[in-house]
C-alpha cells in the first residue's frame, strides 16, 4: 500500500543536512574499516563480519533498543484514551498513519519518537509530561514528535548515533584479533596496533560533532513544522517553557539516567547546569526555540 504524503511542510535544509551527515559519517567508517584492514589484514574476515552484523542489527533493532532503554510500554486506547485521542487528532491533521503509542512511567516530563519509517514508528510520552500539560500543549509536543517521523530524521539520528558504538565494537574485535595474532607471532604490529584506538577515537569525535549539529537543526525544524501544522505556536512555546522549568525539580539521579537518550527527547534532561552535556547539546537553547516560535506566531498573525 502506497503511503500518502503528510501535510508537514517539507524542509529541504533538513534533508540536505541529513544526506550530508550520513555521507560523511559513512565515509568516516569506511576509513576506519580500511585502516583496520590495512593494519590487521589477517583479521579482515572478522572485521567485515562484525561491521556487517552490527550495522544490520543497528538498522533493524536500534529503535526498539532505544524505546526499551527509555522504558516505553505500548498502551491501548482503552488504557490511555486521552493520549490516544491527542495522537489521533495530530495524525488526522497531518494526514499520517497512526504510530504505535506508548507511555514511559517516569516523572521526567518528556516525549520521544522512534522508528525506521512511518509504518514502524512509535511515539511515547512520560507520565510526567501527561500529568503536567494541557491538551493544546500536549498536541503541540506530539506534532513536534510526529514531524520527526514525517521527515524521517528520527531514523537518521538513531542510526548515526549508534555508529559510535559500532566503531568501538569493531575496534575492540580488531584489537583482540591483532593482539592475539601478534602474541603468537611477534612482528612489526606493535606501533600499527597503537594507531587503531587513535583512529577510532577520531572517528567517534567527528561523528559525534556531526550528529550534534544535525540534531540541533532538526529540533528547530520540528518546532517550526509543528507550529505551522497546528497553527498554535504559543501552545508549543508554553509546553517548552513548562517542561524546561520542571526539569529542575527532578532528582539528579533520574536525570543522569535519562541523559544518554537526550538526542531523542523533546527537551534534554541535564543533571546539572554545569553538565558537560550542555557544551555539546543535542538541542538548541530554550531561548532559540522560543524566539523562533515567536517569529512564527507573528507570521501567522499577519
Amino acid at each position: 500500500m502506497m503511503m500518502t504524503r503528510s501535510r508537514y511542510k517539507p524542509d529541504h535544509g533538513l534533508t540536505t543536512r541529513m544526506v550530508t551527515t550520513m555521507f560523511l559519517i559513512g565515509l568516516l567508517y569506511v576509513v576506519l574499516v580500511g585502516v583496520l584492514l590495512a593494519v590487521l589484514h589477517g583479521a579482515w574476515l572478522i572485521i567485515l563480519i562484525v561491521a556487517a552484523v552490527v550495522f544490520v542489527a543497528q538498522f533493524w533493532f536500534s529503535d526498539k533498543i532505544a524505546a526499551i532503554g527509555m522504558g516505553a510500554h505500548q498502551v491501548t486506547p482503552e488504557e490511555a484514551p486521552e493520549f490516544h485521542g491527542a495522537v489521533d487528532r495530530i495524525c488526522a491533521l497531518a494526514n499520517m498513519e497512526k504510530p504505535r503509542v506508548a507511555i514511559a512511567r517516569s516523572d521526567i516530563p518528556n516525549a520521544f519518537a522512534t522508528g525506521r519509517s512511518e509504518r514502524t514508528a512509535l511515539i511515547c510520552a512520560t507520565t510526567g509530561l501527561l500529568n503536567r500539560l494541557e491538551p493544546e500543549e500536549l498536541e503541540g509536543v506530539l506534532a513536534h514528535e510526529m514531524s520527526h517521523v514525517a521527515h524521517r530524521d528520527v531514523a537518521v539520528m538513531t542510526i548515526a548515533s549508534f555508529l559510535g558504538v559500532m566503531a568501538g565494537l569493531i575496534t575492540r574485535v580488531a584489537l583482540w584479533s591483532g593482539l592475539a595474532r601478534s602474541s603468537r607471532n611477534a612482528g612489526p604490529l606493535g606501533l600499527a596496533i597503537l594507531l587503531i584506538p587513535l583512529v577510532s577515537a577520531a572517528v567517534y569525535v567527528i561523528g559525534f560533532l556531526l550528529t550534534r549539529l544535525l540534531s540541533r537543526y532538526r529540533e528547530l525544524s520540528a518546532d517550526r513544522a509543528a507550529a505551522l501544522l497546528t497553527g498554535r505556536p504559543s501552545a508549543l512555546a508554553s509546553a517548552l517553557t513548562k517542561v524546561s522549568g520542571q526539569m529542575g525539580r527532578i532528582p539528579t539521579r533520574d536525570l543522569r539516567r535519562a541523559e544518554p537518550f537526550n538526542a531523542l527527547y523533546f527537551v534534554p534532561a541535564f543533571s546539572s547546569k554545569e553538565s558537560l552535556s550542555r557544551l555539546f547539546s543535542s538541542h538548541p537553547t530554550l531561548e532559540q526555540r522560543l524566539d523562533q516560535l515567536a517569529r512564527i506566531s507573528t507570521e501567522l498573525g499577519r
